[in-house]
């Protein structure tokens, strides 16, 4: 009997975080043609969870403003912000992000080049990624990611191919409804490297080996 409640309600979480996550995809959704573009429609019942945690991912994309795009996976969606000069591995210095809107898990391997006269028209590549670990604790307790972001101070250990440690991401008193502004910040750990620049230094896809540059020279041979 108590197996089978267990079951049930690891069920009903599931089946709760599918909702949320299709609920909080409308913004996504609302804002693409996917006749045009060949980004993933947000299909998230087919994804299937990383074993070894959550997952992250950064997009370099070149759309109106060159920006890297920090996700983290939080209750099935991944929750999304755009950092113009990408992140660093200097502690003391502290990149604008500004939260965009929820993406799909299956936006986590998306390359290629999003068609002119679409929502963020231009190149996209794989950056770096890999999974995390939450480490934003209070009286010795993790606190739930999910409250962490509600509460605007995230803490994660990553283990990415380029960037691993911990980053924090704090959402700053110039936060308003429309312009949701946070700050993506190197913590002081044995990754911490104020010599390192790893966004001009290893600038090419962990999943294609292509730059951006390549990615658009090779989209326009084909026109």
């Amino acid at each position: 009997m108590i197996k089978k409640v267990a079951a049930l309600t690891a069920l009903f979480i599931v089946l709760g975080c599918m909702l949320m996550s299709n609920d909080s995809l409308r913004s996504y959704k609302k804002k693409r043609n996917f006749k045009d573009t060949s980004e993933p429609k947000g299909d998230t019942k087919h994804h299937k969870a990383d074993p070894n945690g959550p997952i992250f991912v950064i997009q370099k994309h070149d759309a109106s403003h060159l920006h890297y795009d920090f996700r983290l996976e939080i209750n099935g969606v991944l929750k999304s912000w755009a950092v113009p000069k990408g992140p660093s591995t200097n502690p003391t210095i502290k990149r604008l992000a500004m939260e965009t809107e929820d993406h799909p898990m299956e936006y986590a391997t998306f390359e290629g080049v999003i068609p002119e006269g679409n929502y963020g028209a231009g190149p996209v590549i794989v950056w770096d990624h890999g999974t995390f670990d939450n480490i934003k604790e209070k009286d010795g307790k993790k606190i739930p990611l999910q409250q962490c972001y509600k509460n605007g101070q995230i803490e994660v250990d990553l283990h990415g191919e380029k960037l691993k440690g911990g980053y924090a991401l704090i959402r700053t008193p110039m936060d308003t409804e429309d312009k949701k502004k946070w700050l993506l910040i190197k913590m002081r750990d044995q990754y911490a490297d104020a010599r390192r620049n790893p966004v001009s230094s290893q600038p090419e896809s962990v999943i294609s080996g292509k730059t951006i540059e390549e990615l658009t020279s090779k989209k326009k041979l084909k026109k």
